[in-house]
């Protein structure tokens, strides 16, 4: 992915400091953790998160990020940037002025309007402050589990930066509503069509970003189409070693995610990615 001569981002807040925590076992142990929590109904990004929370834990500790962490930074926020410059104009065509989000790169643990939150959670965007959140080891357990590449982790941004374009639309807090009042198999399947539109917004954003900055390389679209892949619901189940059960979705299964994704990318129109009308 091309991104090094892109403009950085003003709206990264850096809440990172030295030191990580204490090693949860080995991998045995991971594993351990990571069926207890299962049954104990954690969501798939939560599942990634406790992984993430355990490759992050080394039991050493510094006083500056490394180069690579900060090499990963500095990757961020080119792809914020990029974010903005696609959002802003398609916003603005569509009558709304783009409220750009906050992107926060924090260790281990870290605080928001919607909650204190950990590794664990993955990233994530929360609606009351309007910020994207995001520790950057995630990224590693991302390459762990198959999905490689820089674009990879520019969709993962992606993904979450299109939940405040969600917002941003007034979309969030209309299904928001509408889950208090059902079922919570109905609340889920309503998760999981709107986690399916973030990735189509992806896309979407991915095809104009290209088109402006022309920052695909080759190899890349296999590389996103990889990381969607590998946080689709029914793959997180099978890992995990359950029965796969799709009422318990909340973001959909892995070709549903990839076939967004997709349809954002090839058309880059807003229009295309209604994943509320028909079937998903």
């Amino acid at each position: 992915m091309r991104w090094r001569s892109s403009r950085r981002s003003s709206n990264v807040e850096d809440r990172r400091r030295g030191g990580t925590s204490a090693k949860v076992g080995g991998g045995l142990g991971l594993v351990v953790m990571l069926v207890v929590a299962w049954f104990m109904g954690a969501s798939p990004t939560q599942l990634i998160g406790m992984a993430t929370n355990n490759m992050l834990s080394s039991g050493g500790s510094s006083s500056q990020p490394s180069a690579a962490q900060q090499e990963s930074a500095e990757f961020v926020s080119a792809v914020l940037a990029q974010t903005e410059d696609v959002w802003n104009p398609l916003l603005q065509q569509a009558g709304i002025n783009y409220d750009e989000p906050t992107l926060v790169l924090f260790n281990d643990q870290v605080r928001s309007a919607c909650g204190f939150a950990s590794a664990a959670t993955g990233p994530f965007y929360c609606p009351g402050d309007e910020k994207v959140y995001i520790d950057l080891g995630f990224f590693n357990e991302l390459k762990r589990m198959g999905a490689s590449g820089e674009f990879a982790r520019a969709y993962v941004i992606g993904h979450e930066v299109a939940h405040h374009v969600q917002n941003e639309l007034g979309i969030s807090s209309k299904i928001s509503r509408l889950q208090a009042s059902s079922s919570q198999t109905q609340a889920n399947e309503l998760s999981v069509r709107l986690e399916l539109q973030a990735d189509c917004l992806a896309g979407v954003w991915a095809h104009h970003a290209h088109q402006r900055f022309n920052i695909l390389e080759q190899g890349d679209i296999e590389n996103a189409l990889q990381a969607a892949a590998s946080i689709g619901d029914d793959r997180l189940q099978r890992m995990s070693g359950r029965p796969i059960n799709p009422d318990s979705f909340t973001h959909g299964t892995s070709q549903q995610r990839v076939n967004w994704f997709t349809t954002g990318l090839k058309s880059g129109d807003l229009n295309r990615c209604d994943s509320f009308s028909g079937n998903i």
